[in-house]
């Protein structure tokens, strides 16, 4: 599985919770709000101020990482 910056924030969690920190670092404080049930990863990066490509890279390493 990879990660795309069209997923949600609570589907990305669910997927690998080694992605956490990866968010976390990035800004994402919020992880638990309810936004983050609803809102892509796309629109975080925009509220954040985040380049959404950067991330995805970020977060697709660790998967791969994790589970190589």
């Amino acid at each position: 599985m990879q990660i795309n910056k069209d997923m949600i924030i609570g589907e990305i969690i669910r997927i690998d919770s080694s992605l956490v920190p990866i968010l976390l670092d990035a800004g994402m404080h919020c992880l638990g709000c309810p936004s983050s049930q609803m809102e892509s990863l796309e629109d975080a990066c925009m509220v954040h101020g985040m380049d959404v490509n950067l991330l995805v890279e970020k977060l697709n390493a660790q998967l791969l990482a994790v589970h190589a």
